[in-house]
């Protein structure tokens, strides 16, 4: 097992990308430091650690960088494998816990962003497709607690604080469309790590507000 020592994040609050990585790094125990970055000013250090994409989040391990949110939580699980494993020990079960860690970046996020981005006939496409990847995600939950292994269930929390910016900018209902996600989400928040790094909702949507107008689509 690696030291803990030398451990720090490049982060930024409300990015539900960063607390992934929050989420695993306190699964796992895992003492660290936190930076906190700007998105507007960016600082040498994430430039430097992340040449490529020049994002955050950035895990830094004894100096050496490690990028994107779900590559960075299955690095915290195999590093720190003695506790709290977040991926199932079956290759197949492994492989499946990653597509739909995938399914909920390339489908959920982006689809999320366009339903306070757009307006009109876009923002309907874009809650009709929001529907679609929800119930698909409620359909793969199914009557469990979790997605099992802990790997899904990270991916896709902290998402979860985006709800009510959804709600107040689109007029879109999680819990009309599925309800189970947002019961599943309720018990998620009984765990302390998720509890202790999900933003407040309406602080979400307050940074929402100001997004917006920095990018002039209000």
């Amino acid at each position: 097992m690696a030291s803990e020592k030398g451990v720090m994040l490049l982060d930024f609050w409300v990015s539900p990308f960063s607390q992934r990585a929050r989420i695993a790094l306190a699964e796992k125990g895992v003492e660290y430091e936190n930076k906190e970055q700007s998105l507007l000013d960016k600082s040498e250090l994430l430039l430097k650690s992340n040449p490529v994409h020049k994002k955050i989040p950035v895990l830094i391990h004894d100096g050496k960088p490690v990028c994107e949110s779900l590559i960075i939580v299955q690095y915290i699980d195999e590093v720190w494998s003695d506790k709290a494993p977040l991926l199932p020990s079956d290759p197949y079960q492994r492989a499946q816990a990653r597509f739909w860690a995938d399914f909920v970046d390339k489908k959920v996020f982006e689809c999320g962003g366009r339903l306070w981005k757009q307006k009109g006939e876009e923002q309907e496409v874009a809650k009709r497709e929001m529907t679609e990847n929800l119930e698909i995600l409620e359909a793969q939950l199914g009557d469990n607690m979790y997605f099992g292994g802990g790997f899904v269930d990270v991916a896709f929390v902290p998402l979860t604080s985006w709800f009510y910016s959804y709600k107040t900018c689109a007029n879109f209902s999680v819990e009309a469309v599925a309800p189970k996600i947002v019961q599943w989400a309720q018990r998620c928040m009984e765990r302390e790590s998720v509890a202790k790094t999900l933003s407040d909702p309406k602080k979400v949507y307050d940074f929402v507000c100001n997004l917006k107008k920095i990018l002039g689509i209000e």
